[in-house]
C-alpha cells in the first residue's frame, strides 16, 4: 500500500476535516443543497417562487411549503445561493474531478473485483447503477431531513442521539444490502 492512504490514515483525515468544519464554519451537511439546487431550478419557471417577507424569520418565504419551513430558510437560500453549504456541494463536485484527473487512470482499480464478478466490467451499467442508487439515497435523505454526512458523520461528532440512531438504521440496512447484492463473501 505503499503511496496509497490506509482506510486508518483516511479516517483520520476526515475525522479531522469534520472537527475543523464544526469549529470553524458548522456542521457538514450536503442533502439540504439538493433542495435549493431544485429551487434555483424551478424559481426560473416560477419567478414568484420565493419572495422577500418581512414577516417572515429568515426575511424570505415561498409558496411551496417545503421551501418555507423553518420560517423560510430554505426560500432565503434560493434567493441567496451562494452559501456555505453550496460552495461546500461545488468544491466536491470540483475536488472529485480534480483528484479522477490528478490521481491517474487506473482501469484495473476503476471496477472493483467484486462488482465485475458479480454484474460484469461494463462502466455503463455501473454508472446507471450507481445513479439509480444515489437518487434512493437522496431520496432517503431528504426524508429523514438530513444525509450521512450530516446526520451520522457530524451528529455522532456532536454526541448527538439522532446521529446515533442514523448510523445504526444505515448499517442495519446496509450491511443485509451488500450481502444480497454481491454475496456473503
Amino acid at each position: 500500500m505503499q503511496g496509497q492512504w490506509s482506510w486508518l490514515k483516511g479516517g483520520i483525515a476526515l475525522g479531522l476535516t469534520f472537527l475543523l468544519a464544526i469549529a470553524v464554519v458548522k456542521p457538514i451537511g450536503v442533502s439540504t443543497q439538493f433542495v435549493i439546487a431544485d429551487g434555483l431550478i424551478w424559481s426560473l419557471f416560477d419567478r414568484d417562487l420565493v419572495t422577500q417577507d418581512s414577516t417572515a424569520k429568515n426575511g424570505f418565504s415561498s409558496h411551496n411549503a417545503y421551501l418555507d419551513k423553518s420560517g423560510g430558510k430554505y426560500a432565503k437560500s434560493v434567493a441567496n445561493p451562494v452559501n456555505y453549504g453550496f460552495v461546500f456541494v461545488l468544491a466536491m463536485i470540483a475536488g472529485g474531478f480534480l483528484s479522477s484527473r490528478l490521481g491517474g487512470r487506473n482501469r484495473e482499480s476503476e471496477i472493483p473485483d467484486v462488482w465485475a464478478q458479480r454484474f460484469g466490467d461494463k462502466p455503463a451499467l455501473r454508472m446507471g447503477m450507481s445513479f439509480a442508487a444515489g437518487a434512493v439515497v437522496v431520496f432517503g435523505a431528504r426524508l429523514a431531513g438530513g444525509c450521512t454526512s450530516g446526520h451520522m458523520m457530524s451528529g455522532m461528532m456532536q454526541t448527538s442521539l439522532s446521529g446515533y440512531m442514523f448510523a445504526l438504521g444505515a448499517f442495519a440496512v446496509a450491511i443485509p444490502t451488500a450481502m444480497l447484492v454481491f454475496g456473503r463473501r
